[in-house]
């Protein structure tokens, strides 16, 4: 079986890959835990950047939704409280790790992928990319630190908008949102991130490293105490009526019948 995550060191630069590109690098637990062994190898002193991306179409389409529809309506919650752990872990990971970390957003994205991306540093967008928050739509509720890093980065409005009607945008409307720095074609993508990746590598990482400390002692109290209510939140949206719903039309290709049950 092949690995869920890939990783490979040049020079100072580490790149993370998620690997279920036939899941659309959908989160479940394996993936999920190897993402934050992964991260947790970049803590190497000679590791001075990290770049995080998918193989295939998509970055990560957020929570493996066929795994929860395979544990049963009963179960969903359980699943999800295992899968918050390592997502939750991740979040707190990348804001931790002294280094500059790139969100290198290959693809289209949406739920615990968007919270993953939003979680980076810095975020550069293939021009194909599509961007969903996506819990609403299946009856659940942010996770990963969503409804911290999105009102602010788009303010509080804006972040009504999108958890409430769940448009899909593109990656030009998302640099415009402020979400991503910016976008690349598909031919220049992996060279442009390369690139810069690379000269943060050989920047003033200890500058970088302070610079990141400093925007978390303002960010990570509220975050901490933030995953931990999304948590609970998430869990117990997935025993509601509403979440089985909402996942069962997600496969079924039909517009969810929701009862606020």
């Amino acid at each position: 079986m092949e690995k869920t995550v890939l990783m490979e060191k040049e020079g100072a630069v580490a790149t993370i890959t998620m690997n279920r590109p036939e899941a659309f690098n959908a989160l479940n637990l394996a993936l999920g835990e190897g993402l934050v062994r992964a991260l947790e190898a970049c803590f190497d002193p000679a590791v001075r950047a990290v770049v995080l991306t998918g193989v295939g179409k998509s970055f990560c389409s957020g929570g493996d939704l066929k795994a929860m529809k395979e544990a049963g309506a009963g179960n969903v919650s359980d699943f999800i409280r295992d899968l918050t752990k390592p997502l939750h872990r991740l979040i707190t990971d990348i804001r931790l790790l002294p280094k500059p970390v790139i969100a290198a957003i290959n693809g289209s994205l949406g739920g615990a992928g968007l919270s993953i991306a939003l979680a980076c540093d810095l975020r550069f967008a293939v021009d194909g990319a599509r961007f969903k928050q996506a819990y609403s739509s299946v009856g659940l509720v942010p996770d990963g630190g969503l409804t911290v890093f999105l009102p602010a980065m788009v303010g509080f409005s804006k972040s009504s908008e999108l958890l409430m009607l769940d448009p899909v945008f593109d990656a030009v409307t998302a640099k415009e949102l402020g979400i991503v720095h910016d976008v690349f074609s598909q031919d220049e993508f992996a060279g442009k991130v390369h690139a810069q990746a690379q000269e943060l590598a050989g920047g003033a990482t200890l500058s970088y490293a302070r610079s990141k400390e400093l925007i978390n002692a303002a960010l990570l109290p509220h975050l901490e105490k933030q995953l931990e209510r999304e948590r609970q939140g998430v869990i117990a949206a997935a025993k509601t009526r509403d979440a089985a719903e909402g996942i069962e039309a997600f496969f079924a290709k039909r517009r969810p019948n929701f009862q606020g049950e």
